[in-house]
């Protein structure tokens, strides 16, 4: 596999972006246009995935866990009722390989099983996307290649801010990785390109977790367990109109934009950390 020279739509990216673009063993080239024009018979195997695996995330963390939520019913009211031209973006911390699909299993039943309401999230091409099996599964779960280290203009960005522009809803992870040792991660550049070049400023929901590390492991043995204290805490959305109409009225380089914006979403994400480690501690003292 190592023979295979690397993609082309990366080799693209990395002119474009000026970076040294990592090594792809496997050719992810094939998945973005299915993802842009899906079939009929994307759609039926993404019903089905989509259902078996919501199903299954409500069942390992509501029922066979203990979650403690809160405020979810922001991200709920956003699912159900913003108008259908108007994109949601949300953002979490990433501890486990499970927080995707893991924590959607809080939302209701008929918006976690269903294909047309559910994420489009980007996943790390070296983990989810090394053969045509497992590439065909998550796409089928409105999952989108990611190569890490790939920088701001790669495809899966790219595709991300076309999903947007469609009204969907796009789930990204700015720390750029799972996060096992917990500190704090310079949030990658990504996610402020997504909305500065997003048309109409997508609805920003962040999302901060404790605990999921406990239900998946970073470490062998990897497997799920059960009876583990959750908190998640759904943030308010968070508020970009002033920033993007000063970047309107002055503007700065693209690169300069992007970071103002990522910033931005840190610091509301550092502030949604601060209150759920207090709330997770509480609950742990109950």
């Amino acid at each position: 596999m190592n023979s295979k020279p690397p993609s082309p739509a990366n080799g693209a990216a990395a002119a474009a972006g000026g970076v040294n673009q990592p090594f792809v063993p496997y050719n992810i080239d094939w998945i973005f246009p299915k993802l842009r024009r899906p079939s009929r018979l994307w759609h039926i195997a993404s019903t089905g995935v989509i259902g078996l695996v919501g199903f299954f995330s409500k069942i390992v963390i509501v029922w066979l866990n203990k979650a403690r939520v809160h405020n979810i019913q922001v991200l709920e009211n956003a699912l159900e009722n913003r108008p259908k031209d108007i994109p949601l973006l949300t953002v979490s911390n990433h501890h486990s390989c499970f927080d995707d699909p893991g924590m959607w299993g809080l939302l209701k039943l008929r918006n976690v099983c269903n294909k047309n309401v559910i994420r489009w999230s980007m996943a790390a091409h070296d983990i989810c996307f090394t053969n045509k099996l497992h590439s065909m599964f998550f796409m089928y779960g409105k999952c989108i290649p990611v190569v890490r280290g790939g920088g701001v203009y790669q495809p899966a960005i790219d595709l991300c801010i076309e999903k947007l522009k469609l009204g969907h809803w796009v789930h990204v992870f700015p720390e750029g990785k799972v996060n096992m040792t917990k500190e704090d991660l310079r949030f990658k550049w990504g996610v402020g390109r997504i909305v500065y070049e997003t048309p109409i400023l997508p609805i920003i929901i962040p999302i901060w977790h404790i605990g999921m590390e406990t239900v998946l492991p970073n470490e062998p043995p990897y497997y799920l367990r059960t009876g583990k204290k959750l908190t998640y805490n759904f943030g308010d959305p968070i508020d970009l109109n002033s920033l993007m109409e000063s970047l309107r009225k002055d503007p700065v380089s693209e690169e300069q934009a992007r970071k103002l914006i990522t910033d931005r979403i840190q610091e509301e994400m550092m502030k949604l950390k601060e209150e759920t480690e207090r709330l997770h501690h509480d609950y742990l003292k109950s």
